[in-house]
C-alpha cells in the first residue's frame, strides 16, 4: 500500500473530523480571497478612472464628495459653479486642459453627463455603433448602460432628477440615442454622454422664452457693434457669460508646478473648491482599508482555529493509531515513512481546504457580480487571478505541515516494542 493510499484511508475513517477541518480552513481562505479580489480590483478601477485628471474644481464642499461625484459618479454634486469663474481657472497658465461637466440627471440611475469629446478621449472611448452626440438632446451611451437598459439607436427617453429611481422626470425634453460606445472597462461604460447645452435645456423652466431672449441678446450685441467671443469651455456660449453654470471641471496641469500652486489659487482666490484625485483616493483607500483589515483579521482567526483543529485531530488520532503504526513498523515501515505519512495528512487537509476556499471565494464574487447590478457596474469579476493567491495556497500548506509536525515527531519516536507489549 502506498503512502498516499494509506493517508487517504485514514482520512476517510474520520469523515466528520476531516470535513470540519477542511470547512473551517476553506471559510477563512474564501474570506481572504473575496477581500483580495474586491480590494485589488477596486483599487485598480479607482486608479485607472482617476488617471489623467490632476485636479477637480467644483463648488465649495467636501473634496472627497467632489471626487466621488465628478470622477466616479457615485455621489451627488456639491453644487454648481459660474461659467465665467470656471473660465478664469481654465485659462490659467498652469492649466494644460480643462474639461467641463454638467451633472444633475440620470436614467435608470445611470448618470447623464453634459461635457465635450475630450471627456470620452480621457478614457479612450470608441464607438461600437452609431455616432457621437452632435446636437442638443442627442446622447451616446456607455457599453454597460446600453447592455443593462437595453436602449438602442434611435430610442427616446426622459431623464430623471438625481441619481436614484423615482426622481422628477423631465418628460417635456426627450433624449435620443445616436451612439453606443465600446466597453472601455472604465466609468465611461456606466454613463450617458451629451453636450452641456442639453443639460441646460432640460432644466430651463421656460425653454422657448429663454431661447428667444438669448437670440435677442445676440442681436443687441451686433447692434452695439460688439463681436461674439466664444467661451473657452463651451464655444456656443459667449465668454464671460454670468448666467450659465456648470457642475465641475476636470483639469490637467501643464507642469508639476501646477500641483503646488493651482489648488491654493483656486481655494484662496475664488469661491470654488479644488480637490486632488491623488490625495482624495489615497484617503478613500485608508477609509476602506479599516473595514478590509477587520474582515482580514476575522479570516486569519478562522485559519488559526483551523490550524489548531488540524493539530488536535492529528494528535488525538495518533493516540488511537499507535498500535497500527507499531504494526507498520514491525512489518518493515521505517520511522521516516511513518513521519512522512503524518505530515501528508496535515498537508492534504490544508491543501484541500485552501483549494476549496479559493474556489469558493472566486465563486462568491462571480455570483455577486452576476446578481447585483452595482457589482456589474463596477466591472468586478471572479475570473481574475492574482499572484497573492499562490502565497495563500503555499502559506496554508505550510500551516498544515507545521501543525502536523509535533504528531509526526511523536510517531517517529514511538517505541514499537513497548506499544506491542502493552497492547
Amino acid at each position: 500500500m502506498s503512502l498516499l493510499t494509506l493517508v487517504w484511508n485514514y482520512l476517510k475513517a474520520r469523515p466528520l473530523n476531516t470535513a470540519i477541518n477542511i470547512l473551517l480552513l476553506s471559510l477563512g481562505i474564501a474570506v481572504i480571497t473575496i477581500l483580495l479580489l474586491f480590494s485589488q480590483q477596486l483599487e485598480k478601477k479607482i486608479t485607472e478612472n482617476a488617471k489623467g485628471i490632476d485636479l477637480v474644481v467644483g463648488a465649495k464642499g467636501s473634496p472627497l464628495q467632489i471626487i466621488l461625484c465628478n470622477i466616479f459618479h457615485i455621489d451627488f454634486p456639491t453644487g454648481n459653479i459660474k461659467l465665467f469663474e470656471a473660465e478664469r481657472i481654465a485659462k490659467n497658465r498652469l492649466v494644460k486642459k480643462a474639461i467641463p461637466l454638467a451633472l444633475g440627471d440620470s436614467y435608470n440611475t445611470y448618470r447623464i453627463i453634459g461635457t465635450n469629446r475630450a471627456y470620452a478621449e480621457l478614457y479612450h472611448g470608441e464607438l461600437a455603433a452609431g455616432a457621437w452626440w452632435n446636437e442638443d438632446l442627442q446622447v451616446t451611451l456607455g457599453a454597460k448602460v446600453a447592455e443593462l437598459t437595453r436602449l438602442k439607436l434611435g430610442d427616446h427617453f426622459a431623464s430623471a432628477h438625481g441619481l436614484s429611481e423615482g426622481g422628477h422626470a423631465h418628460e417635456e425634453h426627450q433624449y435620443v440615442v445616436v451612439g453606443i460606445l465600446k466597453p472601455s472597462n472604465s466609468v465611461l461604460d456606466n454613463v450617458i454622454l451629451t453636450n452641456i447645452e442639453s443639460v441646460w435645456k432640460v432644466h430651463e423652466e421656460h425653454g422657448e422664452e429663454e431661447e428667444d431672449g438669448h437670440e435677442t441678446h445676440g442681436e443687441e450685441e451686433h447692434a452695439h457693434g460688439t463681436t461674439f467671443i466664444p467661451s473657452p469651455l463651451i464655444p456656443t456660449v459667449a465668454k464671460g457669460d454670468s448666467t450659465k453654470e456648470i457642475t465641475a471641471m476636470l483639469l490637467q496641469y501643464r507642469s508639476p508646478m501646477g500641483a503646488i500652486q493651482l489648488p491654493r489659487i483656486v481655494n484662496a482666490q475664488s469661491s470654488l473648491q479644488a480637490a486632488s484625485p491623488a490625495f482624495e483616493t489615497a484617503r478613500l483607500f485608508s477609509i476602506l482599508g479599516v473595514g478590509v483589515d477587520i474582515l482580514m483579521g476575522f479570516a486569519y482567526v478562522l485559519i488559526i482555529i483551523s490550524g489548531l483543529s488540524i493539530f488536535i485531530a492529528l494528535y488525538n488520532s495518533l493516540k488511537e493509531r499507535r498500535y497500527d503504526l507499531a504494526i507498520m513498523r514491525s512489518m518493515g515501515a521505517t520511522r521516516t515513512k511513518v513521519f512522512i505519512s503524518i505530515l501528508l495528512e496535515g498537508g492534504f487537509l490544508t491543501l484541500a481546504g485552501s483549494v476549496l476556499g479559493l474556489l469558493a471565494g472566486h465563486g462568491a464574487v462571480m455570483l455577486l457580480a452576476g446578481m447585483a447590478e452595482q457589482a456589474q457596474r463596477t466591472g468586478i469579476s471572479g475570473w481574475v487571478f492574482y499572484p497573492q493567491e499562490w502565497i495563500i495556497l503555499v502559506g496554508s500548506l505550510l500551516l498544515g505541515l507545521v501543525c502536523a509536525m509535533i504528531p509526526a515527531i511523536q510517531a517517529y519516536r514511538t517505541d514499537i516494542s513497548k506499544v506491542l507489549a502493552g497492547h
